[in-house]
């Protein structure tokens, strides 16, 4: 999207003149409100106001959502937008139009940056340029050390002050538990809490897939689940122990997620995320011809996606996160061994959840969009989550029938290597309105309705 464009959508969003939009006749679903039914959803100046059968009202526009799912704007907590310095693998722009293509109206991007951001200074920085650039609104994640350096504490209070969502050193274990104790002492202050990448390093330096029977045929070096059995088991323990908030990233054990849940048992203040390749993908699809599988922590065996999924259904694992981390597709493309881990997944994440899980009968689609939507709200105490009325008017319109082929040259981010490419996929976002205004997108199937 050009400069010129760009500047006339955010226009769109953010414009404050009065104005209203009707939604009529779509399957409502607010996991955070116990609602589920066919009604209609009134906007006023990027509000909610109404929710129901709404009659003798004359929009300035409708949209007719017969047939699909209108539901609260989905949320990810779990991203890499690479800026500041990385730009050439995404930036707020790429990645906010990304977003919003997969439906996503909200999301938080992690600190692993160049430089990392560490600094009260650099969340101000970021947070201000994602309100000048970003289609959608994007939270800022703050590094808990320095540097990620697992070393030293780096300015979280005052981070906290700037509004930073949460606080992680993502990429990296913070092996020094003194440093991480303290972090989780420190952090009760402000209600903040740190999400945690659990790999024990020591145990999976080198590898490059799940330690494993296909890893063994391979040739190629793994990771075992052991290293982040053990890393997740400290961190739930320090939690326990200081009374700390902890969120486990990208869970992908069978151990671990047990482990969360007997912690949570034990009243331990912990939570935990999955994405959608850990409760879809083992690691027989891993192919040292293709880096795109390559991620961290990798694609594991059945037994692990099992529990993974059944975890999410009783509640051990809170939400689901893309840990959307594109490449530039010039470091993709190398030998396995030696290409970066992560690949896009804003775009296709929905899709393949939905044709994955939902529409095989794994999960129910009120369970889907909570840990989509309202869960990751509660937990991170955000905006959103929510059609109550007087709400900002985040929203994602659904179609679960619309059959789709994932192509990288429709992708709005600047990662092209993903492992979904050439899926056939049903159901998927067609319409992301955000702050009341309708984004749109080469994936837009929504018209509005001009009623003046």
């Amino acid at each position: 999207m050009d400069k010129m464009n760009h500047d006339v959508q955010v226009e769109k969003i953010k414009s404050a003149i009065s104005h209203s939009l009707l939604i009529r006749g779509g399957r409502v679903i607010d996991p955070a409100n116990n609602v589920d039914k066919i009604a209609d959803v009134l906007i006023v100046d990027g509000k909610i106001a109404a929710v129901g059968e709404i009659e003798n009202i004359e929009a300035h526009d409708e949209i007719d959502a017969t047939g699909k799912i209108v539901a609260p704007g989905l949320i990810d907590m779990h991203v890499h937008f690479r800026e500041p310095g990385q730009e050439a693998k995404e930036d707020f722009l790429s990645g906010s139009m990304a977003a919003a293509a997969g439906g996503f109206t909200r999301v938080a991007t992690m600190p692993n940056t160049s430089p990392v951001i560490d600094t009260a200074a650099l969340v101000r920085s970021m947070k201000k340029r994602a309100e000048d650039v970003g289609i959608i609104n994007i939270e800022i994640i703050g590094a808990l050390t320095k540097g990620q350096k697992g070393l030293e504490l780096a300015e979280v209070g005052d981070m906290s002050a700037e509004g930073a969502a949460a606080f992680s050193d993502d990429g990296h274990f913070d092996s020094n538990a003194r440093v991480f104790l303290n972090a989780l002492d420190y952090l009760q202050t402000f209600n903040k809490v740190i999400i945690c990448h659990e790999e024990e390093t020591t145990l999976c330096e080198g590898g490059v897939m799940n330690e494993g029977t296909r890893s063994a045929m391979l040739g190629l070096k793994g990771r075992p689940t052991v290293a982040e059995d053990i890393a997740v088991a400290r961190d739930v323990l320090l939690a326990e122990y200081t009374g700390g908030r902890v969120h486990i990233a990208h869970i992908s054990s069978a151990v671990a997620v047990d482990i969360v849940r007997q912690a949570k048992k034990r009243g331990v203040k912990v939570t935990a995320e999955v994405t959608p390749q850990h409760l879809t993908m083992t690691d027989d699809l891993v192919d040292p011809a293709d880096s795109s599988t390559k991620i961290n922590p990798p694609l594991r065996s059945k037994k692990d996606i099992t529990a993974c999924l059944e975890g999410l259904l009783d509640g051990t694992i809170d939400i689901i996160v893309t840990d959307h981390s594109p490449h530039a597709p010039e470091e993709k493309d190398r030998e396995y061994i030696y290409a970066p881990s992560g690949f896009p997944g804003l775009e296709t994440s929905l899709g393949v959840l939905l044709t994955e899980l939902y529409l095989t009968g794994k999960i129910d689609i009120k369970t889907l969009i909570a840990k989509m939507t309202s869960e990751p709200a509660r937990i991170f105490s955000l905006e959103g989550g929510s059609l109550a009325v007087n709400n900002n008017a985040d929203i994602t319109i659904i179609d679960p029938n619309l059959e789709w082929t994932v192509d990288a040259k429709d992708f709005y981010t600047r990662g092209s290597h993903s492992p979904f490419v050439g899926r056939k996929l049903k159901g998927r976002a067609v319409g992301t309105i955000v702050n009341g205004r309708l984004i749109e997108t080469n994936q837009t199937k929504i018209s509005l309705k001009k009623v003046d």
